[in-house]
């Protein structure tokens, strides 16, 4: 990447992260070029260089995302397996190997992570979730030998709760360490395990 382009990376990325922030505090549609410019530190030709409409930011941070995401697990060696000829114990994803990754890049992107909450709808978040759980959660809980309709519970059951304590550790400035999270989440699926 020549000094331009590295340039231009840089500030699509406050502008990335300019809309993230604004979607803390506000709703996307009283959003505006003035106040994502404001926010980046950027005038509104060069916004305009690098999109034609907010919604092309919006676009352009989830796509980001979703590749930062994957590369995060591909570089734990996490982000290809097949269900069906995997041992059951690499099945389970509330543990360490896939906990750390999430957990990292969820540290790395809070903004990210409260403004996907906040606004799940922008996010195409229920289609995410939809499309996880008839590809990955629903054939791991038949391997587990799980009915469907005992698999809906499951999946609300760790689905929210999991998000509950990663949503209240990004509130915190993911100041506790992320060992420490893991260790929660554990004992909330676990309690015996506490005074193990």
């Amino acid at each position: 990447m020549n000094k331009h382009e590295s340039k231009y990376f840089n500030t699509a990325r406050l502008i990335d992260e300019a809309l993230l922030l604004l979607l803390l505090k506000k709703d996307f549609e009283l959003i505006t070029v003035k106040d994502i410019c404001a926010k980046a530190g950027v005038n509104r030709s060069t916004f305009y260089l690098h999109y034609e409409t907010i919604d092309d930011v919006l676009k352009e941070c989830i796509a980001y995302s979703n590749q930062m995401f994957y590369l995060k697990l591909k570089e734990k060696g996490k982000a290809n397996f097949d269900i069906e000829t995997k041992n059951m114990s690499d099945l389970i994803f509330i543990k360490e190997e896939y906990l750390i990754p999430y957990l990292e890049f969820v540290k790395d992107n809070k903004n990210l992570f409260k403004a996907v909450h906040n606004h799940p709808q922008l996010f195409d978040s229920e289609n995410t979730y939809s499309k996880m759980l008839q590809n990955v959660f629903n054939p791991i809980l038949k391997r587990f030998g799980f009915k469907e309709e005992e698999a809906e519970y499951m999946m609300e059951y760790y689905g929210k709760g999991t998000s509950a304590v990663i949503l209240k550790w990004a509130e915190n400035d993911c100041k506790e360490d992320i060992s420490k999270i893991i260790e929660l989440m554990m004992i909330c699926i676990r309690p015996e395990i506490k005074g193990a």
